[in-house]
């Protein structure tokens, strides 16, 4: 949006009368003319500073937030079209109404300006754990921010408790380039990854590329996903190897803006077998990844809870929630329901409000590695490894 704000010069100087009318037809020209470059130019989530304070009843956060839709807005099985017209050479047949199974929307959030930049990844594959698995490099160039929409991550959830994130989101500017995050055959490439038709328009996925990879993991095929392109330059069946160009950032399918939706599949290409990318994505150099299971007093786990982190050498404040309660998956090791990657090593302030109390305790976040913790409501935090997965678990 833009916003322009017309000041009419005051003065009862009756010489000044005819520059008093000029100045404000030439103003009110330029008003007119801007207000019809805002009218043609794109609608993008406002940035928006969120203060960084340690109340706990504040989100803490420079990332900015999306618009908010309407009560009776219907999310990605409405009748709506695309944000983004389908590529000229797409075939446009009759309409093909999207499968009714689950709502989607993929909102999009424009990184607060001066987001930090990431260093080139750790090679893959990347473990330093034997139940690591950081088989992945990013699917968005190191020049572009690297960190996923803070409060959209992996299990979020933005509009309601039914529609979960099942991937991440990663910033870039429209056109930049979609790297294939390993070596792999594409088994969708087009319209139609979520309803299976490739004639639907709708789907909420937009143009989308599916890599079915070389590797697997515990004997199951891998999968990764990339959606909302604006341009898609592979086809099915095509070998692609780690950071070939599948495609180009759009906005296509259900979603307000530019940026990367990137999903990771594991056992099946379906919406169901997802896990997070932020455990599978290898870290960039220097940097590590918080992986916690939040939970009650009681062992019941706290779905969409707020857990904050500070940097105790830089100041920085970070936060994220715990995952939602439905669609997503956790790892069989660490059965998580929180990941906070891109951290640069250092000295944390872990924090999770409880029962109106700051339950804080001081972390270390090591290069390339996963720093796990439990927490267990008013009994506290707890930092044993998991037990081993027993044999079969994926």
């Amino acid at each position: 949006m833009v916003s322009v704000t017309y000041t009419h010069p005051n003065g009862n100087d009756a010489s000044n009368l005819h520059t008093l009318t000029m100045k404000s037809v030439f103003s009110l020209r330029i008003l007119l003319f801007t207000i019809i470059l805002a009218a043609c130019a794109p609608s993008l989530a406002p940035l928006v500073t969120i203060p960084t304070t340690q109340s706990p009843n504040r989100l803490i956060s420079t990332s900015a937030s999306s618009p908010t839709p309407t009560p009776d807005h219907k999310l990605a099985m409405s009748s709506k079209a695309p944000t983004q017209a389908v590529l000229a050479e797409t075939p446009i047949p009759l309409s093909t109404s999207t499968i009714n199974t689950m709502e989607l929307f993929f909102p999009t959030i424009i990184p607060a300006a001066g987001a930090e930049y990431r260093p080139p990844l750790y090679p893959t594959p990347w473990a330093l754990s034997p139940f690591d698995h950081f088989f992945f490099a990013a699917p968005i160039a190191a020049t572009y921010p690297g960190d996923p929409i803070w409060d959209y991550r992996y299990g979020g959830i933005f509009f309601g408790p039914d529609v979960i994130h099942t991937g991440i989101d990663i910033p870039a500017p429209r056109g930049a380039e979609v790297l294939a995050a390993g070596p792999g055959t594409v088994v969708w490439a087009g319209i139609g990854l979520y309803s299976g038709s490739s004639y639907n328009l709708k789907d909420p996925y937009g143009l989308a590329v599916a890599i079915r990879h070389d590797f697997g993991y515990k004997d199951q095929p891998l999968y990764t996903v990339y959606a909302h392109m604006e341009e898609v330059d592979v086809i099915v069946g095509q070998w692609v190897t780690t950071g070939d160009v599948v495609g180009h950032v759009g906005s296509t399918g259900m979603t307000t803006g530019p940026h990367l939706h990137f999903e990771v599949r594991l056992g099946d290409n379906d919406f169901w077998k997802t896990r997070n990318p932020e455990l599978w994505i290898s870290p960039p150099q220097g940097y590590g990844v918080l992986v916690g299971r939040v939970m009650s007093t009681y062992g019941e786990r706290l779905d969409s809870y707020l857990v904050l982190l500070k940097s105790l050498d830089t100041e920085k404040q970070y936060s994220v929630k715990t995952y939602g309660p439905l669609t997503v998956n956790s790892d069989a090791y660490y059965n998580e329901n929180v990941v906070l990657g891109d951290l640069p090593s250092g000295v944390y302030e872990l924090n999770i409000p409880y029962a109106a109390l700051n339950r804080k305790i001081n972390i270390q976040i090591l290069p390339g590695q996963i720093t796990y913790f439990s927490f267990f409501g008013y009994n506290g935090y707890d930092f044993t490894p998991p037990p081993i997965p027993q044999a079969g678990m994926p």
